[in-house]
């Protein structure tokens, strides 16, 4: 909490697969949106339970492939903080989210996550791996959200923890924000 900047994992190079695989899990901003996008996909409904992680998973990879054609993307850094903050905040007030608007912003915030690990893919020695291993990673956090989410859906009391949990996703969105500006 003293030093938000070092929750952000991002230019720390890698060799290959697992340095891919375990990225997401250590870089604090991707874990917490990547669980957020799942639990919200659970606020979204059941029939298009999946259709909002895999946006995001379609998207990073797109904004990866930006990245490494050379295209920047202004406020990388911002945009990743902006979207811990607001999924975060979605979390906590709990409210069913229209599908299209869930979509259309986890695809922006999937562009933004996937701009900055394309970014990183010529400091690694083994890109294709890497890649591969990242996205496999962010596909299981984005299981583990959906389940979270199912989870927290059988009682009053869980879905109290969980909207405490998305507040503090907020919270933690609000001091990467705070350190990237």
């Amino acid at each position: 909490l003293f030093l938000p900047s070092t929750a952000l994992a991002h230019n720390i190079g890698g060799s290959g697969l697992l340095s891919g695989l375990s990225h997401p899990l250590f870089g604090l901003d991707h874990l917490l949106a990547m669980v957020a996008v799942g639990v919200i996909s659970t606020q979204v409904g059941k029939k298009t339970v999946w259709k909002v992680p895999a946006t995001f998973v379609a998207f990073m990879i797109i904004g990866g492939f930006l990245a490494i054609s050379g295209l920047p993307l202004p406020g990388v850094e911002i945009g990743i903080a902006l979207s811990v903050l607001i999924l975060g905040v979605a979390i906590a007030l709990h409210k069913t989210t229209p599908t299209t608007l869930a979509i259309l912003f986890v695809a922006i915030f999937a562009i933004f996550h996937g701009h900055a690990h394309g970014s990183e893919m010529p400091l690694i020695a083994n890109a294709e791996l890497y890649a591969l291993g990242f996205v496999s990673s962010t596909t299981l956090l984005h299981i583990a959200g959906v389940l979270i989410g199912h989870f927290a859906k059988k009682t009053q009391v869980t879905q109290g923890v969980l909207r405490f949990a998305g507040a503090g996703v907020g919270l933690m969105g609000f001091l990467f924000l705070f350190s990237v500006i």
